[in-house]
């Protein structure tokens, strides 16, 4: 394993985007969501994706000079068609409009259509809690998801995110899929040769499995049963209906090298917390100190880890030097 600064996953990625088609614009946008992966413990969203997201933008299957059109069709409503490009640039582009829509009406919504897959849904609401307001967002994927009793995708793992923000820092923050595991740890249990969880996947004839190569021939399963297939069916509807971007059953394999562009979806809410109320801090830190006077309980993203140097696989670290 090689021990790898942020500054330097940074640096390797923005080189990497811009030398396979990026401009420098976008790929800093990109570079910094896959640093702030990295930075959190999520491996699926960072340098994980990084060789694919190189190896579309040479195929045409992601756009990286384009520029996100952002329009605002009602006061409270803002779009930004990404034009086949990263969701990460689109939002980018659209953010400023959508905090002051959210400011001058109370709620907001931002919707990205025709977008790259936007990998950590979380890594957006984030940035909205940062400026004060609270994010909610919804975002689709390719199809690996079976409805419960079935054995063929029709969904994606569609996660959801929610951050609310507080003085210094979030007073919490959530970012799963709906399914019960993100395809990801699938993919590498596959590639370390290890057994998956039963509970996680059904094979080709619907029958749960513990074998990662069955489980991809098959479909991932919803969490919780009808509960996580009904968020899995909201998130479906707010990030392909609401903005006009795919269905999940039309979007090929997100890693796949060629192939028609992603066309994803994602749908933001912006919350302003003082719209309604001045109590909002107080019932949220009333149920933050009841969680808290639990030893071994915390409210999600509560004292999340950051690092500041991150272990990398040397082999992934050399492959990606070499995209560089």
């Amino acid at each position: 394993m090689a021990a790898v600064t942020l500054d330097e996953i940074e640096t390797l990625s923005v080189a990497a985007l811009t030398r396979h088609g990026a401009a420098p614009w976008v790929a800093a946008e990109v570079a910094r969501a896959v640093c702030r992966a990295e930075e959190t413990g999520n491996v699926i969203c960072g340098l994980y994706y990084l060789e694919s997201y190189c190896l579309q933008l040479a195929s045409g299957r992601v756009k990286g000079d384009v520029e996100p059109v952002v329009t605002r069709p009602r006061p409270a409503s803002v779009k930004a068609d990404a034009k086949f490009g990263f969701a990460q640039a689109a939002f980018a582009r659209a953010l400023p409009e959508a905090i002051a829509a959210a400011k001058e009406n109370g709620t907001a919504s931002l919707a990205v259509a025709h977008a790259h897959t936007c990998t950590s849904l979380g890594y957006f609401t984030e940035q909205i809690a940062a400026l004060g307001l609270v994010g909610i967002g919804f975002t689709n994927a390719s199809p690996v998801v079976a409805p419960p009793g079935g054995n063929k995708a029709v969904i994606g793992t569609n996660p959801m995110a929610m951050t609310v923000p507080g003085q210094d820092a979030p007073v919490m923050h959530f970012d799963f899929s709906t399914s019960a595991v993100a395809l990801g740890k699938i993919t590498m249990a596959k590639a370390a040769g290890e057994s998956i969880p039963l509970g996680w996947a059904v094979d080709a004839e619907g029958q749960p499995t513990t074998d990662p190569d069955a489980a991809l021939k098959g479909a991932l399963v919803s969490a919780g049963g009808y509960k996580g297939w009904g968020f899995g069916l909201m998130g479906e509807v707010m990030a392909a209906a609401m903005t006009g971007s795919v269905n999940s059953l039309d979007v090929g394999g997100l890693k796949l090298a060629d192939g028609p562009p992603h066309g994803l979806g994602q749908f933001y809410l912006l919350l302003d917390p003082g719209t309604y109320t001045d109590a909002f801090d107080a019932r949220v830190a009333r149920v933050v100190d009841a969680v808290a006077e639990q030893p071994g309980a915390r409210i999600p993203g509560a004292s999340r880890a950051e690092a500041t140097v991150v272990q990398v696989a040397d082999e992934l670290w050399s492959k990606l030097s070499l995209l560089a």
